[in-house]
């Protein structure tokens, strides 16, 4: 029994969602998203709340069930709250600023990063040394995030580039004389 998939997904204040078929669309205030959930989960609404029930009890079936409630779940979170994903950035002469819907990133390199921010998320600057990340989708906020990342990943000798906030980075003991 799948302690995860047995809890219904309850949907807060302003948000809606429908079911046609195996697909749950979910509409709040930031916007619409939709997920198709395979054959072998049923999906219902009722009562403000969404919940799914396996169709069976063979192992797929009961995989499925907890990984298509996280699904909802995450649609629900995504259209009432959103994403949100910080990075930091460190090292000397390091620095980011959006300009329209490009990222520029001066990363120690002879260039300029520019990094293109795709559709349906948002990227500011508050700071020079931060980058904020957010959108309704969970997926691609992260891959966002990890490809910003991707330019600098943290060193660890100086602990130089960019790292998720609040993130560890293992020092190491440089070279003894």
């Amino acid at each position: 029994m799948s302690r995860i998939g047995k809890r219904p997904v309850p949907l807060p204040s302003g948000v809606e969602a429908t079911v046609s078929g195996q697909t749950v669309s979910v509409k709040g205030p930031k916007g619409t998203r939709e997920f198709t959930a395979t054959d072998d989960v049923t999906i219902a609404v009722e009562g403000g709340e969404v919940s799914i029930t396996p169709r069976g009890s063979s192992k797929r079936a009961r995989q499925q069930w907890g990984m298509s409630r996280t699904m909802v779940a995450n649609l629900v979170t995504g259209v009432s709250d959103g994403f949100k994903k910080e990075l930091e950035i460190t090292g000397v002469g390091y620095r980011a600023a959006i300009q329209g819907s490009t990222l520029k990133m001066n990363l120690g390199y002879s260039h300029e990063v520019d990094f293109a921010v795709p559709e349906g998320v948002t990227v500011t600057c508050p700071k020079q040394t931060e980058i904020v990340v957010e959108g309704i989708d969970q997926q691609v906020v992260g891959q966002v995030a990890a490809k910003i990342r991707e330019w600098r990943a943290p060193e660890p000798y100086k602990g130089k580039g960019i790292r998720y906030k609040g993130e560890f980075i293992f020092r190491k003991e440089g070279k003894k004389k």
